[in-house]
């Protein structure tokens, strides 16, 4: 590739996902909205729901890695490079950004105001 054109990107994108490239953003920004709106409303991050969130969020990297293979023709065994490598820990990374975000959100909007932030003292 001796030019940069993005329309190639969408493209590639497009094949290798299907209706997942509308969806998985449209989440995401769904996703960050909620957690604002839940980190607002508490005023502070609740440390135990976020040690939670934490925890499924190494599930949801996992996930991430195993949704790579599955709409990628390779698989981990064809990883030969840094780059590779370097690719699945940012595939991981996100996944399990991704997913303590919205497992903070999820646990934040069941949780009533009064049982998981006790009031602020200050």
């Amino acid at each position: 590739m001796k030019t940069y054109d993005p329309m190639v990107f969408l493209a590639v994108f497009h094949e290798m996902l299907g209706p997942l490239l509308w969806i998985l953003p449209l989440l995401a920004l769904a996703t960050l909205a909620g957690f604002v709106w839940v980190w607002r409303r508490d005023g502070r991050l609740v440390s135990r729901r976020l040690v939670r969130a934490e925890l499924l969020g190494l599930i949801g990297g996992g996930l991430a890695l195993v949704l790579m293979a599955v709409v990628s023709s390779s698989g981990f065994t064809d990883a030969a490079g840094p780059a590779d490598w370097f690719l699945i820990l940012l595939v991981y990374g996100a996944g399990f950004v991704a997913t303590t975000l919205l497992a903070y959100v999820v646990m934040g909007l069941m949780a009533t105001r009064g049982s998981s932030v006790p009031p602020r003292t200050a």
